[in-house]
């Protein structure tokens, strides 16, 4: 999906929620609430997640506390929110995508997007970046070295966002890209390898890239989009598909994730806050602009219908890559006959 019709989608479920919103809070906590960020800190999830708790403090009159709990390609953090208690006071945050598939590679056994009620906030785009001293000047001359194998790249794992776009790329070249994947414990330090020359590139989200790319230390090559990313200081970015034009292109979305067996009463009231302090928030387009995201904020079952393109997308990548041990339709997502 482009960028523009995201956003315009995106403006279209916040009218539909503002003039269908009746819910009533009823839920008041008494202790501080904790959403843990299964990635580390300084990431684009751990990022996000700090800008959207204070919006969540003054509506729901309580103190969030904002845990990294990094490992595993974020599997080990979102375990640990859904053994905790389901009493509404621990949360999780993520990518929508990854929460969905963590069955399907094995990482979580028995788990499903239906185990959350779900809060969405912004869409994030990968980018291709290299080190400032590399010699590749754009996305074609990485394509090249990397079907040699000299490539280093950097992300978060394999189930990281940037993980997933490496493997994409390598799927869209047919498998005839030989270049090796280094793993971190998040998106930023992933970044700062690449930064740093510890690596020669970087796939992860523009969100965790803009501050590199503008100091200078990163040299951005391409965005996983259909169209160029502009964003503020730094120069156009081209999409992915004036070299690999047929590549298909899903928005990576992004949410807060609250396990259900709660009471009811939790997700109402989030709900209702969601819809007063975060869909319109001016931090959180602020944040979107800055550092490349899509302010896209929605919640209930118009989240599930916006996300689910981004999640069918990776499931299915995951059976067509091998990375599959469990069958996405045993979790209710149908892959299209290959």
């Amino acid at each position: 999906m482009q960028l523009k019709h995201l956003i315009a989608a995106s403006f279209s479920t916040l009218a539909l929620l503002t003039a269908s919103s009746s819910v009533l809070a009823e839920w008041t906590p008494d202790r501080p609430i904790n959403i843990i960020v299964p990635w580390s800190a300084g990431g684009s999830t751990d990022q996000v997640t700090r800008v959207v708790a204070p919006l969540l403090e003054a509506g729901l009159g309580t103190k969030i506390v904002v845990v990294n709990q990094p490992g595993a390609s974020g599997s080990i953090g979102t375990k640990a929110a859904l053994d905790a208690p389901r009493d509404g006071y621990t949360w999780t945050a993520n990518a929508i995508a990854n929460n969905a598939t963590y069955a399907i590679t094995g990482l979580i056994e028995d788990t499903s997007i239906d185990d959350y009620e779900i809060y969405l906030h912004v869409a994030n785009v990968p980018v291709v970046s290299v080190n400032a001293d590399a010699p590749y000047k754009d996305f074609g001359e990485l394509l090249e070295a990397m079907k040699g194998g000299d490539v280093t790249v950097g992300t978060a794992g394999v189930n990281s966002s940037g993980g997933m776009a490496l493997a994409a790329i390598k799927e869209e070249m047919d498998g005839g890209m030989g270049a090796r994947m280094v793993t971190y414990d998040g998106g930023n330090p992933a970044v700062l390898a690449a930064a740093s020359g510890e690596v020669v590139a970087t796939t992860q989200l523009a969100t965790e890239q803009t501050e590199m790319i503008r100091a200078g230390k990163l040299r951005a090559l391409a965005v996983m989009s259909d169209e160029p990313l502009v964003v503020e200081g730094i120069d156009p970015i081209p999409p992915i598909t004036q070299w690999l034009a047929e590549m298909p292109i899903a928005a990576d979305y992004f949410g807060v994730f609250i396990p259900r067996g709660a009471p009811q009463e939790v997700y109402d009231t989030v709900a209702q806050v969601w819809q007063e302090n975060v869909m319109n928030s001016e931090e959180l387009k602020s944040y979107a602009s800055d550092r490349g995201a899509v302010f896209a904020p929605s919640f209930g079952t118009m989240a599930i219908e916006v996300a689910m393109p981004v999640v069918i997308a990776e499931a299915c990548a995951r059976v067509v890559r091998g990375e599959a041990v469990v069958d996405p339709s045993t979790i209710g997502i149908d892959c299209p006959a290959q």
